[in-house]
């Protein structure tokens, strides 16, 4: 997959890329507007090119109290990442090459005031989001927001997770209407973070298409019937 060319989807106006990327940086800009004062801690995992942020803190009121920290595997979109962001003059975000799912990459950032989980949700297994949604209990500060977002394609897992967050400790600030394809949803942190587990690898990043082909296989009578692993197209 080259991921810097899929990136382009956010540059069609008509792409519903576009549209959920315009509804996470709504999110984004009220996350801030809504913060304590004083120094903000953002993590964003599977940053991609860091849109989400970048798109927003230029303009933003609180963008010298922002620290961010963006992490990407692809290095192409991590260089477009570092160079969007020092040309915005933002010496605050960095841009990381590494595997998002390693919690060690957040380990002087945490608890953070804002996680961004946008894209990933909709390309790993049922069991490794019930495991980063867990996670979020490590990086999150007490009244940190979770941005998260998820395809609503059949099965639709969104009320699944909203679930696994709001059974620990997570309330459910705001959500986009369940007759789009695209979902965006806001949760906010109420309890105490728990310590980080360094060392752990909370996800892999199967891919979205990968998980459609595997998510069911024939049976032993010819039925379809879902993989091991739970995992969901």
């Amino acid at each position: 997959m080259d991921w810097q060319k899929w990136h382009d989807r956010y540059d069609a106006p008509e792409s519903p890329l576009a549209w959920r990327l315009g509804v996470v940086q709504d999110r984004v800009r009220a996350a801030l507007d809504a913060a304590p004062p004083g120094p903000l801690r953002v993590v964003s995992l599977c940053a991609g090119q860091g849109r989400d942020l970048l798109g927003v803190l230029p303009t933003h009121p609180r963008r010298e109290d922002v620290r961010a920290r963006l992490v990407e595997r692809d290095p192409a979109n991590v260089a477009t990442a570092r160079r969007t962001a020092a040309a915005l003059g933002l010496p605050g975000v960095e841009a990381v090459t590494g595997d998002a799912a390693l919690l060690d990459h957040y380990a002087d950032l945490v608890p953070a005031h804002l996680v961004l989980l946008c894209g990933v949700f909709g390309n790993i297994t049922d069991a490794d989001i019930e495991r980063t949604v867990e996670a979020c209990t490590q990086l999150c500060a007490p009244g940190a927001r979770v941005i998260w977002t998820r395809h609503r394609k059949a099965p639709d897992q969104v009320p699944r997770i909203c679930g696994w967050f709001e059974n620990r400790g997570f309330v459910r600030e705001w959500i986009t209407p369940g007759d789009r394809v695209q979902s965006v949803t806001v949760h906010r942190f109420t309890a105490t973070p728990a310590p980080l587990q360094r060392g752990t690898r909370v996800f892999d990043f199967v891919g979205y298409d990968r998980l459609t082909r595997t998510s069911r296989q024939p049976g032993p009578d010819g039925r379809t019937v879902r993989a091991a692993g739970g995992a969901t197209p």
